[in-house]
């Protein structure tokens, strides 16, 4: 358990350290160690990943959504802490996390195309904009990324900026009006 324990604190604050060779242990274990490498820490950290704040507010807004369709004329706000959250911040986490998605099963994909398996293009994906350190497979605790292709170092390298420079950020760095003002 003091295994578990030190490894799930160090997904979730992207912090990086391997005390034991979690890609041994069973699926369930795996399963929940990959999850948390997308949850990350809270708000204000320096972690990467999606961080939990966001995903409390994409689960409330998914819950107002579906009691919008049995209530339609419902007026709902969110609220943290008995504070209402804009529509306006909803609509930027919910872009920010289908924004998340979609840049991780691209790279996913890309990376299969560098002869990787399916769980070590996935975790090596998600482990890199998370900025979480090993993943399972060729990636795993217990190996490196020396066997990559340059083409897979280079995205991952790409989607370590992404992850911990935030994908706004990095994103808004390629509009031309960003460079006009």
């Amino acid at each position: 358990i003091r295994y578990a324990a030190f490894q799930v604190g160090s997904v979730i604050t992207t912090t990086g350290y391997v005390t034991a060779n979690f890609d041994l242990w069973p699926d369930l274990s795996k399963a929940l160690i990959v999850t948390l490498m997308f949850v990350g820490a809270c708000a204000g950290s320096t972690s990467g990943s999606m961080k939990v704040v966001r995903i409390y507010l994409v689960l409330k807004y998914i819950q107002r959504e579906i009691g919008r369709l049995v209530h339609p004329r419902a007026i709902k706000a969110i609220k943290i802490n008995n504070v209402a959250i804009q529509e306006n911040v909803l609509s930027n986490v919910v872009s920010f996390f289908m924004l998340y998605i979609l840049i991780f099963v691209i790279a996913s994909l890309i990376l299969l195309t560098q002869n990787l398996d399916l769980i070590s293009a996935v975790t090596a994906a998600a482990t890199s904009i998370g900025n979480v350190g090993p993943g399972l497979g060729l990636v795993g605790p217990s190996n490196t990324y020396t066997a990559l292709t340059n083409l897979a170092k280079l995205l991952l390298s790409f989607l370590m900026i992404l992850g911990r420079l935030e994908i706004y950020t990095v994103l808004s760095l390629l509009f031309p009006q960003t460079w006009r003002t």
